[in-house]
């Protein structure tokens, strides 16, 4: 999400623009693992030691309730966050604990025809993604 773009959510949404939420978006935006909120503190201590980590969390649910970024929850629990919000699926591997985006316009658009056509009894399908679960070849 460009930057213009969540300076404009925040304005929106009466949030000011302060040196904690920059540097939390920062992080998320350079950091593309889908980090864990402690691998954002973590990486927040090293860089900008003044945000405390109750602040990392608020900001962070801001941020997914805003639209800015998303939550990903991994195969094993772990929660994740991802600042790509533009329909994709993702690869995990649970013996490494990576996480890839995946784009395959083909895949969305058979499951989105497949839940069109096949009606879920008492439920509205809004959205859907995918976690693909397997392991990552080295690549030669």
């Amino acid at each position: 999400m460009a930057n213009n773009t969540v300076i404009r959510i925040l304005a929106e949404n009466n949030l000011k623009i302060t040196p904690q939420r920059t540097a939390v978006l920062e992080v998320v935006l350079s950091l593309d693992t889908h980090p864990t909120v402690e691998e954002i503190a973590q990486y927040l201590r090293l860089n900008y030691p003044h945000v405390p980590i109750g602040t990392v969390y608020k900001i962070l649910e801001k941020f997914v309730e805003l639209g800015i970024i998303e939550k990903v929850k991994t195969d094993d629990g772990l929660m994740r966050y991802d600042a790509v919000t533009e329909n994709h699926h993702h690869l995990y591997s649970p013996d490494s604990k990576r996480i890839e985006d995946y784009y395959d316009d083909e895949l969305h658009n058979i499951l989105d025809n497949y839940l069109k056509k096949k009606k879920i009894p008492n439920f509205e399908v809004k959205d859907f993604r995918l976690q693909i679960i397997g392991t990552f070849k080295e690549k030669k």
